[in-house]
């Protein structure tokens, strides 16, 4: 069994997501085409905001509505397609395939709701759980692949370039 490389990243008030986002952003290879960002946590913990923010840290500077409904968003970019996707509403991993699922591997998919399809632990390269912490959140970096552990390692210096401290 692999060993993950894991990080936590207090955030405090709503800008701290934002630094994280391009901290992620700055950590990711230039094009992370065919990457799955998984975000866990409570409704309203912060999910839809982090990938809001790592769109915009990728160039996109549109609007970025919530997939509840449409459950896949795509954003194309220069350089990359990102697939913001919201798995609440599927039941098992056989739905995917509905929403066209092997089409988005050419580009990054930020995927919220994961544990809806537990197989996709399995397939990610990094997960972020965001959870309450006080008056603000607190997020738990986790590296589910070989290129998420990569990431995750060069992660400490795009924190602390920021004042967040993992």
């Amino acid at each position: 069994m692999r060993e993950s490389l894991s990080r936590s990243v207090d955030l405090p008030e709503p800008a701290a997501t934002a630094d994280l986002a391009g901290a992620i952003v700055r950590a990711l290879p230039a094009r992370p085409q065919g990457w799955m960002i998984l975000l866990q946590g409570e409704l309203g913990s912060g999910k839809s905001t982090l990938a809001r923010a790592i769109l915009r840290e990728l160039g996109y500077h549109g609007a970025v509505p919530s997939p509840t409904y449409t459950l896949v968003e795509p954003y194309t970019l220069p350089e990359i397609t990102v697939y913001h996707v919201d798995l609440y509403r599927i039941g098992d991993v056989a739905e995917l395939e509905f929403l066209g699922w092997s089409d988005l591997e050419d580009g990054l998919r930020i995927v919220e709701w994961p544990e809806r399809v537990p197989e996709l632990l399995a397939r990610g390269d990094l997960l972020v759980r965001l959870e309450y912490a006080g008056g603000g959140r607190r997020a738990a970096l986790l590296g589910l692949s070989a290129r998420g552990d990569e990431c995750l390692a060069r992660l400490p210096q795009q924190l602390a370039a920021l004042s967040l401290s993992p």
